[in-house]
């Protein structure tokens, strides 16, 4: 299945289709090496001062840049919303600059991929001073921390 509700361009050698984690996964279509680009994280770019609207708290697609700009893969967005969370994660987000000098995210792979592998990415959630325990993990890795925040260990890269 194709991820039709998003407006962004089809990424190629990805398709989203039901998880056995969460909702919606990427699956990889064909095998992919180690270090290749999946695609741009793409939606709706929020400036760091301006006010986040009409999105749905349960299940949210906003990614945070280190310039506190924020990008809400809910509106706009492409496949690469439907990445699940793992603590053991296959692909990971890399921030970057465009042409114009925008802030970017591209999602690369962190390991070789098999044809029909879901990809997972680390949410290591910024959850400011709430329980970590609010955010329970499901991923089932042999070494899950229990949580989709942020750890010592774990890089921030998506606010809740």
């Amino acid at each position: 299945m194709n991820d039709a509700g998003c407006m962004a361009t089809p990424l190629k050698g990805i398709e989203v289709r039901r998880s056995g984690v969460h909702g919606q996964g990427v699956f990889a279509l064909r095998a992919i090496r180690s270090g290749q680009k999946i695609g741009p994280y793409a939606g709706r770019r929020y400036a760091p001062d301006e006010a986040h609207t009409g999105w749905d708290d349960q299940l949210t697609y906003l990614f945070g840049l280190s310039d506190g700009s924020m990008i809400d893969g809910a509106q706009g967005g492409n496949a690469t919303r439907h990445l699940n969370h793992a603590c053991d994660p296959n692909v990971e987000a890399v921030e970057d600059c465009n042409a114009t000098d925008d802030r970017v995210l591209v999602i690369h792979t962190t390991r070789d991929i098999r044809a029909g592998e879901e990809l997972f990415l680390d949410y290591a959630l910024d959850v400011g001073g709430d329980d970590p325990a609010t955010y329970p993990c499901e991923c089932g890795a042999a070494r899950c921390r229990g949580t989709l925040a942020a750890t010592k260990r774990s890089r921030t890269v998506v606010d809740a």
